[in-house]
């Protein structure tokens, strides 16, 4: 791959193609890279070369100034030749390490379950929708509001 087309795949990762890379996808070029360590060349030093090469005013940078301030001075940071750093980046593409859920027992576990959950859940289905048969409770044994007094 060469820089050109590593710098536009580390430029558009998550969205459409794009020549142009903002600070975001600055920072994670250089991580994934294997640029970035913690004590010659932190992500508060690339964030600072970042805006030190970008044009005033400007939120993201070309890939002519990618080639012509970045990489000398990522170079000069790590005490490596240009080309070294260019080799570094050619060699990598953007990763995406998405998170996975950990289980949780009450929600995973159905054995787990109370209440009415345990029965399947609440319903939203009448029994009989084309009467009140299946809504009104018509017992013999209910008193005057209409609450059964025996339990069947």
């Amino acid at each position: 791959m060469s820089l050109q087309e590593a710098f536009v795949a580390f430029a558009s990762f998550g969205g459409a193609v794009s020549n142009e890379m903002d600070n975001a996808h600055f920072i994670k070029m250089c991580k994934e890279c294997g640029l970035v360590d913690a004590k010659a060349f932190t992500t508060t030093d690339v964030d600072l070369l970042f805006n030190k090469i970008k044009a005033k005013g400007a939120r993201k940078i070309t890939f002519q100034q990618f080639q012509d301030g970045a990489i000398p001075e990522i170079a000069a940071k790590k005490k490596l030749q240009s080309s070294d750093v260019e080799a570094k980046i050619c060699a990598s593409s953007p990763k995406s390490s998405g998170t996975v859920a950990e289980a949780t027992r009450f929600h995973d576990d159905k054995s787990q379950y109370t209440g009415v959950y345990k029965a399947g859940g609440p319903t939203n289905v009448d029994r009989n929708a084309g009467s009140l048969a299946g809504v009104v409770d018509r017992r013999v044994g209910n008193d005057v509001r209409g609450a059964t007094t025996t339990q069947h």
